[in-house]
């Protein structure tokens, strides 16, 4: 089993604080008693580390910015595979203020499947004039066909959710049948009943959908490979108390049982400039022994440089 955890780790100052007092006791085990291979990057690349580690165990083509992972996750939506190429369509809330363009964490969306459904036929009828096909897969997770999806990498959802947009923007190799096409969505949205009733009652309208994920190519699973995203949303909209509650579960949950698990399994900590794999050791005395004698770096200090 390889099991990858994104936003495992905070780049703010109020998220490293909250790092620091954080008693994770089944992970620092881990730390212990398992070989460890740091990983480091960039935080502005195209793809998060969490999709880096999902392409390199799944053995995925392409590169940052460019992994299959809409039909990745059209696969586990229970899609069937298509002739065409497909993206992630995610309805969104862009915040405008005087000079950014802030993408917020779709989760602050909340968007419930009755008002999603309406929303979404809206844009089906916009993608099929256009000649291209939309599939559901979830309340915030479309799937685009259409023959002008670019090979070109993008941002992904996960990396540009709580940032600003526009310096994203300017490097993204949209194509303009896509461009006007998502502008058409945005008009449509604006004066939507879906989104009058949301601002009645005191909720964020959805007034953009991100286009990402649609690197060409099929998208190999594998069941043994997991992802355990329940840090993502808590670590997007800076609750650290509930990203702390979330972690003490999954710590307390998952990262126990890890302890009887077979040589060779695998954990992957993902933060947003790197990642850290750790994998159980061999059967081997003279390994285990090294491993058990070694000190190794407290939780905070482990997981502060990803």
């Amino acid at each position: 089993m390889h099991l990858v955890i994104p936003f495992a780790a905070p780049l703010s100052d109020a998220g490293r604080d909250t790092l620091r007092s954080l008693a994770l006791p089944q992970l620092a085990a881990l730390l212990a008693h398992w070989q460890a291979q740091p990983h480091s990057g960039p935080d502005d690349s195209l793809s998060p580390p969490h999709e880096h580690a999902l392409a390199q165990a799944l053995g995925w083509a392409g590169g940052d910015g460019a992994w299959p992972w809409a039909a990745w996750r059209a696969q586990r939506d229970g899609l069937a595979a298509g002739p065409q190429a497909r993206a992630l369509l995610t309805p969104v809330h862009l915040q405008v203020g005087a000079d950014q363009v802030q993408l917020l964490p779709p989760a602050q969306l909340a968007l419930a499947e009755p008002q999603a459904r309406a929303l979404f036929a809206a844009v089906q009828a916009l993608v099929v004039d256009e000649g291209g096909a939309l599939l559901w897969g979830a309340p915030q997770r479309w799937y685009l066909q259409h023959p002008a999806l670019p090979g070109a990498p993008l941002p992904a959802l996960d990396r540009v959710a709580g940032r600003n947009l526009l310096p994203w923007r300017q490097a993204w190799p949209e194509p303009t049948a896509l461009r006007r096409l998502l502008n058409e969505v945005q008009m449509l949205w604006h004066g939507h009943a879906v989104n009058q009733q949301r601002e009645a009652a005191g909720q964020l309208p959805a007034n953009a959908l991100w286009l990402s994920g649609c690197g060409a190519g099929p998208a190999p699973d594998d069941a043994a490979v997991q992802l355990d995203e329940r840090l993502l949303a808590p670590a997007q909209a800076q609750d650290w108390p509930a990203w702390a509650a979330a972690w003490q579960a999954l710590d307390a949950q998952v990262l126990g049982p890890l302890h009887t698990a077979a040589p060779g399994t695998r954990l992957t900590l993902c933060g947003e400039r790197g990642r850290l794999g750790l994998t159980a050791p061999g059967a081997g005395l003279l390994q285990r022994l090294r491993l058990r004698l070694r000190r190794p770096a407290p939780v905070a200090t482990a997981l502060e440089p990803l």
